[in-house]
């Protein structure tokens, strides 16, 4: 029997498990998605009126668009070059304002990739790449995590794997709130700190349910923290009260959004799609999967195992 929306403990089938971003199809097969089975109810009924609602608004814009144009024929002609000043000004003013909104954007140490959006874990030349998409407070991340985290970690101290976290703020996105946006802030932090695997473990052992945004509290995100020894140290509480990383994970946020990807995790095994949809993924056939990849290839070099 499939699991109902929201039930965290009866899985059946817990490496397909997903989150989806919202308005988004995701991948075939069954989806766990993160809006709670009555908000999907509301939006049902809701459908017929919001289709009356955008017959009335399209038939207005036809209507404004139609005197916008009669009116900018007649201010070109009247007023020239003014047009092109004041809405270079208005442009000028929006990149300024989206700019500072934003803030200074600043990654943590040791970050790779394109923009350094990506936390490495593993050695540097390991033969195969684990890719991983995740939000800290997606619980069908919480289930793989729980799932296939010992085998990752096995993989990585051998030297097999090298994994490379793009941290996803979709929950915030879906349901508000901004656990996912802290969450991902503290887990650099971390990162800042050389302990990231061991706190990232941390923060999905004790995740609360999605609904319940308990990570937007810095303060329990500071109490996790005591669970890795030497993470928490006056940097770290800094970094994590300041939201020192917060425009890096909006922008690592923002890459997820253009990917071409919609849910979480996303998994890839050195680039291909291994999660979710019809990929059958268990732990047992990943390790195959990275055995049949290093084929006849030497392991990296791990310069140290990281904390558990």
């Amino acid at each position: 029997m499939p699991a109902r929306a929201g039930d965290r403990t009866a899985v059946r089938h817990p490496f397909r498990r997903i989150c989806a971003r919202r308005g988004s199809a995701g991948p075939s097969g069954p989806l766990f998605r993160d809006v709670s089975q009555r908000n999907r109810d509301g939006k049902r009924s809701a459908r017929e009126a919001l289709r009356e609602q955008r017959a009335k608004d399209q038939a207005r814009d036809k209507r404004k668009r139609t005197l916008v144009v009669a009116g900018a024929v007649v201010a070109v002609l009247a007023i020239g070059t003014g047009i092109g000043l004041a809405v270079a000004g208005n442009s000028s003013n929006s990149s300024t304002s989206s700019s500072s909104s934003s803030g200074p954007v600043t990654p943590p140490k040791g970050a790779t990739g394109t923009d350094n959006l990506v936390i490495p874990v593993g050695a540097a030349d390991a033969p195969s790449t684990l890719t991983i998409y995740e939000d800290f407070r997606c619980p069908a991340c919480d289930a793989f995590e729980k799932s296939f985290t010992p085998t990752i970690h096995q993989l990585e101290d051998s030297g097999q794997i090298r994994t490379e976290y793009h941290l996803v703020t979709l929950i915030d996105g879906n349901l508000g709130g901004t656990g996912s946006l802290n969450a991902a802030n503290a887990a650099a932090c971390a990162q800042d700190q050389g302990k990231f695997r061991a706190y990232h473990d941390v923060l999905y052992s004790n995740q609360p349910d999605e609904q319940n945004d308990k990570f937007a509290d810095k303060n329990t995100l500071l109490t996790l923290a005591d669970k890795v020894p030497g993470l928490k140290t006056p940097a770290f509480t800094a970094c994590v009260t300041d939201g020192t990383h917060n425009s890096w994970v909006k922008k690592s946020n923002d890459a997820f959004n253009h990917s071409g990807f919609n849910s979480t995790p996303t998994v890839l095994l050195n680039g291909k799609s291994i999660y979710g949809g019809n990929n059958n993924l268990t732990p047992a056939s990943l390790t195959q999967m990275v055995q049949a990849a290093n084929k006849g290839k030497p392991a990296g070099k791990v310069t140290a195992t990281p904390s558990p």
